[in-house]
């Protein structure tokens, strides 16, 4: 296991440590329901530097990406960053990251575990462009600030007033003597904030800047269990948990990560073919599962029929009750429909994303 940066930082603090794609996270510090708070009604400080980066530079880096996702590449702004899937011509997913445009290079921001299968992906690909894949995941790491005093705490820090970034907006800044990218973020629902990419070696300069500043904030650390409550809430996929190498990015509602207009990439033809049929055979929904203790992968039925499977499970504290992502058959989505899980009798309700109080 990859051990974090600021794995001391953590432990000092009670971090719990768990193991994601073979990299050492912050599970939490003892207290979900506060940190998930902070997210929601202050501010919270996660450390993302567990996440891997890949970059990109060279001449032909734009065209040569914008061939190999499903997103617009070309003519995406500096400064700014897109949401994008890697697929084959089969149209199954090899991954996803986000796409950071900067003058001089391309970084994606990948799932821990992502970096090397992604860049195999594409040196199969990269033949004659001018082109050049490098991991820069020793070099930089990502925090995330989340929550609405997320703008009173970059203000503190930096010394000036912060204007609000638009998700996926970014802009250059120094924060406690490091040269870093901060970039708006924001999950369906309500709940945004700022990334920080900070040089690895000033990761624990400006984690301690931002925690300090935050105190009167009341901003609190945030581990991944909190995150993964916000995320599933949101109704967000996340690749590995809710996506692996079988799924077709509509499947997992990721429209948005597909540009209809930018010309030809690998398993384009699969994406269009489906976009015009209209509807996919299995579509990721929300559930609802009372107290029912459900494991992912567990299976749903409808009557003596197999109709999809579940992903991710949570306790919300937005619903008061355990609720999932899980696969749902297309005549099997309509909110409200009662579902019944394969290991028992208790039934689960299919809802709508995101997760919103009743």
């Amino acid at each position: 296991m990859e051990p974090l940066s600021l794995h001391f930082v953590h432990e000092h603090a009670g971090a719990r440590f768990i193991s994601v794609g073979g990299r050492e996270v912050v599970a939490g510090y003892g207290d979900v329901g506060a940190e998930y708070g902070a997210a929601r009604d202050a501010v919270a400080l996660h450390d993302a530097s567990y996440r891997e980066i890949l970059r990109i530079t060279g001449e032909d880096r734009a065209s040569f990406l914008h061939g190999m996702v499903t997103q617009e590449v070309k003519n995406l702004p500096v400064g700014s960053a897109a949401y994008a899937a890697f697929i084959t011509v089969k149209g199954a997913m090899v991954g996803d990251a986000r796409i950071l445009k900067r003058e001089g290079d391309l970084l994606l921001d990948l799932e821990p575990g992502l970096g090397a299968k992604v860049r195999e992906f594409l040196d199969k690909y990269l033949i004659s462009e001018d082109a050049e894949l490098h991991d820069a995941t020793p070099d930089s790491g990502w925090l995330r600030l989340l929550g609405p005093r997320t703008v009173e705490v970059l203000t503190a820090v930096l010394g000036a007033p912060f204007e609000p970034l638009a998700a996926n907006l970014g802009r250059q800044a120094v924060l406690a003597g490091q040269d870093v990218w901060l970039l708006g973020t924001a999950l369906p629902g309500g709940v945004g904030g700022v990334d920080v990419l900070v040089p690895r070696a000033g990761l624990e300069a400006v984690w301690t800047a931002l925690a300090q500043a935050g105190a009167a904030q009341g901003l609190k650390p945030l581990g991944f269990d909190a995150l993964e409550l916000l995320r599933v809430e949101a109704g967000v996929p996340r690749y590995g948990q809710d996506m692996v190498d079988t799924t077709i990015p509509l499947e997992a509602n990721l429209s948005h990560a597909i540009s209809y207009n930018k010309g030809c990439y690998i398993g384009q033809e699969v994406i269009a073919r489906a976009t015009f049929r209209g509807r996919m055979n299995r579509q990721l929904a929300g559930l609802l599962l009372g107290d029912a203790d459900v494991a992912p992968g567990t299976e749903l039925r409808r009557g003596e029929k197999k109709v999809g499977w579940v992903t991710s499970v949570v306790r919300s504290p937005v619903k008061g009750q355990r609720v999932a992502l899980g696969y749902v058959h297309r005549d099997s989505l309509e909110p409200g429909t009662e579902l019944t899980l394969a290991e028992g009798p208790a039934t689960v309700t299919v809802a709508a994303l995101p997760f919103t109080a009743a």
